[in-house]
């Protein structure tokens, strides 16, 4: 047995069946194919030079780590066995509430007002999409122009009465993005405009309102990308403090293409974001509420609230599991509860020590002197999910065996239900920690101090 401490970020484990169809139906497959779509332009791209791969490395590992998570997610709804689970225990919680007419006077019917809502963003679910939450305006760029006009205009608004983003309390975190001095590179922001724009036209239609808007003049998407971020001078920090604290004046005055850009589709956008906020998000908040009471009244202590960041205790067993074919080796493949170190050389070699798998001189230099035998993964079966990096995992006797820094493919739906048939958390084991430190790092001072002891090979600790 072991335990996690730590601070899982969010999961969705009481979305109604409704929000969980729309999902598997409309949400995950736009998002996947536009990121693929991106993640093909920025490959495609990033293989031009050397320059270019390392511009657009830490954008395409961003892309291809949600790819994988939407992956995981869509096949954990496309999974029968959890579809079924869901669906069971929505029909308990419906009877639950049914069979007592104090509760159904209480509670009413939330999984009908869930329902109604994500009709309603099936209606617009595209343009708020592409619009509102830029997928047709990728890059830095676009999303500076976005926060200058629309701040400008919430910034003139009471304080209760902005958008969360622009409320006072979030002002500094926001203007830290928006006056940041990292480099931006025009060529790939072209590059993803244009891919994106081409997205848009054919999802939306050359006629629609803010694609005419936007590539007007008779100009292809890739023209219109160029002409934008040619043209703008938001690259420059200065000129984006100066348009920030010039507010609404200086928004107007503007001729910046992308300032323009963004001024002419703002209405539409902001229509948008009002009506997902006040038809879509506030009654699915509302009944989630409701879903919650419900099911506290219902299991009591027998289960636990959503993850929201805040400080947990999960706990399970180390196991191994058998492949489904879900990850990169055959379905019915036995896997062990732990790597080691000797693994990472021979997983190494199976791709030709070619990045991202190679490993340092140092691992290389060191391997003679290496305990290859050391544990260097291990997984088991505690319920985590994204913000649980970094956790420590202790055993039962209140020892850190190991720290949590992901979890199998299969532990992605666990975002939905948890189930320890075969997804696992995975950690990073002490003892492969400590025979690093020693052996390949040479940090014998920082091993005495979390041993305790005299630094030596890990596995005589």
């Amino acid at each position: 047995m072991i335990f996690v401490s730590g601070n899982p970020g969010a999961t969705g484990r009481l979305f109604t069946m409704s929000q969980l169809e729309f999902l598997r139906s409309t949400v995950f497959p736009s998002r996947l194919d536009y990121l693929k779509r991106l993640d093909s332009v920025l490959t495609n791209w990033s293989n031009q030079s050397p320059e270019n791969a390392r511009r657009a490395q830490e954008r395409i590992f961003g892309v291809e780590n949600s790819i994988k998570a939407l992956t995981g997610y869509e096949a954990g709804l496309q999974e029968q066995r959890l579809m079924a689970t869901k669906q069971d225990e929505e029909n308990r919680m419906k009877q639950y509430v049914a069979s007592d007419p104090k509760r159904k006077a209480e509670f009413g019917d939330p999984w009908a007002t869930v329902a109604q809502a994500v009709q309603t963003y099936g209606q617009f679910f595209r343009p708020f999409r592409f619009i509102e939450e830029r997928e047709g305006f990728p890059g830095d760029l676009n999303k500076f122009a976005r926060i200058l006009v629309r701040g400008a205009a919430q910034k003139q608004l009471p304080n209760a009465q902005r958008l969360a983003v622009y409320r006072e309390s979030a002002l500094p975190s926001l203007e830290q993005q928006l006056f940041s001095t990292a480099p931006l590179y025009k060529d790939m922001e072209t590059v993803q405009f244009a891919a994106a724009l081409e997205y848009m036209q054919s999802k939306l239609g050359a006629d629609n309102p803010a694609v005419k808007k936007v590539i007007n003049d008779g100009r292809t998407p890739a023209e219109a990308a160029k002409y934008y971020i040619e043209n703008t001078h938001l690259d420059n920090p200065a000129l984006r403090k100066q348009l920030w604290e010039g507010g609404e004046k200086a928004i107007e005055a503007s001729t910046d293409p992308l300032i323009v850009m963004m001024r002419e589709i703002e209405p539409e956008a902001y229509g948008l974001r009002k009506r997902f906020d006040d038809q879509v998000e506030a009654p699915e908040n509302s009944a989630g509420a409701k879903l919650a009471k419900i099911l506290f009244a219902q299991e009591g202590t027998n289960t636990y609230p959503d993850a929201t960041f805040t400080l947990r205790l999960s706990f399970g067993i180390v196991a191994g599991y058998t492949e489904n074919g879900q990850g990169t080796v055959p379905a019915g493949t036995k896997l062990p509860y732990f790597t080691d170190m000797g693994g990472a050389f021979k997983h190494a070699a199976d791709h030709n020590n070619q990045p991202p798998y190679n490993l340092p001189e140092s691992w290389i230099s060191a391997k003679p002197r290496l305990k290859l035998s050391t544990a260097l993964n291990v997984v088991e079966t505690a319920d985590i999910i994204g913000g649980n990096s970094g956790s420590p995992v202790v055993n039962k006797q209140g020892e850190v065996v190991g720290i949590i820094f992901d979890g199998n493919i299969q532990s992605l739906p666990w975002f939905f239900v948890y189930d320890d048939k075969i997804g696992r958390s995975i950690q990073v084991d002490t003892r492969g920690i400590i025979e690093a430190l020693h052996t390949i790092y040479h940090a014998d001072r920082l091993v005495n101090e979390l041993m305790g002891t005299t630094a030596k090979s890990a596995t005589t600790q």
